[in-house]
């Protein structure tokens, strides 16, 4: 824990939010910092925090997003939602952790009696973390971001023929790059405008890279924390805000954030291997067998070697494996569940304590957000626990014709329901301002179209144009608020709904 002398963690905490902030900079603004208003204080505000997530719509959505499988009927599988209940705790358990082994070392970096505050702000982050996601998961974002990629550019105010100006080619750029990550930073902040504390908002930020830009070289400073968009141009200044209400540099994550992002590499690969078993893909037995073989050919020098404590036993991947194994073939009644309640024991605690040991042992570069990658990304042997669960899931699971099949019927609506709503971005800028003041004379089409646009949405594309920069034209930032609004349409509709919608249009549409 090198060059941590003089570290404060009271620094990464305020009670100050987008809406409620001081005026008179930061002489007042320091009235929000932890050190004036106290540990209770900020407590009284994460609650509030807590309440307005947990009762926000876009939580209650993920109940019907997909996990693995979408459009999946069998309530034991999976959703968006029980998945991010699942690493809530897994991030619970990992801020309990790091003050365990902290002891009263805690004091001296700040952080004495900040650990319900940790709990809360962590547990708060990990339930938002999959809330940008679109439907049908990663294949959804790759429908939205390659439609954008061939068709954006066709739009006039993006066309080769068009002037050139200094922000076509990043918004271009970032519209072809849609990134659940991102979405999540709008969604709290602009479409359903929770007023989170910054450092609430801060959590969740996972990558620190603004869309328009590229991706950095490998190897570049923060190559990791910038291998994909973080927020998006439109978010831009909401974003400076929060890096000064908490002293974050740009660039840099919040620490805690380091520990939402563990919970989750530590909680989803495990859970897709038991939807596996659940959907009946493959047997557990089968399954140990491929742990093992996957475990021991990611380490083969040390595979019977590197040993996991649990319980004050130290043991080896494949003898925790087989003992799950021969307790299950032991349960009378389910031995499904009894293989991975008895995997995820012996295996959770392990992987949270070395996430937890990660944290502290590079406590000064994580308190700067500058560590320059995932906790459990060490190439230790619980990082080759997780790789295993990986590569076991995306043999398994993944590449199966089940599995693949729905991920190309996701593609396909959401391309589809993007190409329905076309006719709205290619009209010109006068013809959409009167589509939104009621004149529909000749946009028969588009009339019925942007009626079935989310009143939100609307309102969120109206306070954006009206946020337009001084080095771009009236037509280039429309169009591009535009775009954002059909993005942000389709990304926040659930699976069953984008399935309906696009049967709805497609009926409607030539046969």
């Amino acid at each position: 824990m090198s060059g941590t002398d003089t570290l404060d963690f009271t620094a990464r905490f305020s009670r100050e939010r987008p809406y409620n902030r001081p005026r008179g900079g930061d002489v007042e603004r320091a009235g929000y910092s932890l050190q004036a208003s106290g540990i209770a204080a900020l407590e009284d505000q994460l609650e509030s925090d807590r309440g307005r997530i947990i009762n926000s719509a876009a939580v209650r959505r993920l109940q019907q997003k997909t996990q693995v499988f979408p459009l999946e009927h069998n309530a034991a599988v999976r959703s968006r939602l029980t998945h991010s209940l699942e690493v809530q705790q897994t991030g619970r358990f990992i801020v309990r952790t790091i003050f365990r082994k902290l002891g009263d070392r805690a004091e001296h970096y700040g952080l004495k009696g900040l650990e319900r505050a940790m709990e809360s702000l962590v547990e708060m982050a990990c339930l938002m973390h999959d809330i940008g996601n679109p439907p049908f998961g990663h294949f959804g974002e790759a429908a939205i971001s390659r439609w954008f990629e061939a068709h954006a550019r066709a739009l006039v105010p993006f066309s080769d023929a068009a002037a050139p100006e200094v922000l076509r080619e990043p918004l271009l750029r970032e519209l072809a790059s849609f990134e659940g990550n991102a979405q999540a930073i709008r969604l709290l902040s602009r479409l359903q405008k929770l007023n989170l504390t910054y450092v609430q908002s801060a959590v969740v930020l996972k990558y620190t890279r603004v869309a328009t830009e590229g991706r950095p070289a490998a190897g570049a400073a923060f190559s990791y924390l910038q291998k994909k968009p973080g927020y998006y141009y439109s978010e831009r200044e909401f974003v400076e805000q929060m890096q000064r209400a908490l002293g974050m540099e740009p660039g840099c994550r919040h620490p805690l954030a380091y520990i939402m992002e563990a919970a989750d590499d530590i909680s989803y690969c495990l859970a897709d291997l038991e939807d596996g078993v659940d959907k009946g893909l493959m047997s557990f037995s089968v399954l140990a067998d491929a742990l093992k073989a996957a475990y021991a050919k990611a380490r083969p020098e040390d595979a019977d070697q590197a040993r996991f404590r649990n319980f004050g036993d130290a043991k080896s991947f494949a003898q925790l494996v087989d003992e799950v194994l021969e307790r299950a073939h032991r349960e009378p009644i389910n031995k499904d569940h009894e293989f991975f309640v008895s995997l995820r024991v012996k295996l959770i605690h392990p992987l949270v304590n070395h996430a937890a040991e990660a944290f502290i042992a590079h406590l000064g570069e994580v308190f700067q957000g500058r560590l320059n990658r995932a906790l459990l990304e060490d190439g230790s042997p619980c990082h080759s626990v997780i790789e295993t669960f990986k590569t076991v899931a995306l043999e398994q699971v993944f590449s199966v014709p089940e599995v693949e099949t729905l991920e190309l019927q996701g593609y396909r609506i959401i391309s589809g329901l993007l190409e329905h709503y076309r006719p709205l971005l290619e009209l010109d800028l006068d013809a959409f301002d009167r589509l939104r003041s009621g004149t529909s004379k000749g946009l028969l089409i588009e009339s019925r179209l942007f009626k079935r646009l989310p009143a939100k949405h609307v309102k969120a594309y109206e306070s954006m144009r009206a946020e337009q920069p001084d080095d771009t034209s009236a037509e280039l930032w429309e169009c591009y608020c535009r775009c954002r609004l059909l993005q942000d349409m389709v990304s926040g509709m659930t699976d069953q709904f984008a399935l309906d919608e696009f049967r709805t249009l497609s009926v409607m549409g030539p046969l």
